[in-house]
């Protein structure tokens, strides 16, 4: 799995050669969201109050290093890694 992060329990992936428009995947124990990189709006599934917050403040931090490793990905190379939310 193209893991780029995790913090809190929370996991982040990128795959290769995904769908657009341009997102992430957001794993927290059984649930999952797929987050849009470029309005950080959830495209797909819901994770619980908490940890989409934390989701929310990471990837907007961390914007343009999404975007890269998507661009990465889509390149069907290892999307590399970003750190984590402290």
């Amino acid at each position: 799995m193209p893991e780029v992060c995790r913090f809190y329990g929370i996991v982040i992936r990128i795959y290769t050669d995904d769908h657009s428009p341009p997102h992430f995947h957001a794993v927290y124990g059984e649930h999952e969201a797929l987050v849009g990189i470029e309005n950080l709006e959830f495209v797909r599934g819901a994770l619980p109050g908490r940890a989409r917050r934390l989701v929310m403040e990471w990837a907007s931090l961390h914007r343009s290093e999404l975007r890269d490793a998507w661009q990465r990905a889509r390149n069907l190379e290892p999307p590399g890694k970003i750190a984590p939310l402290e």
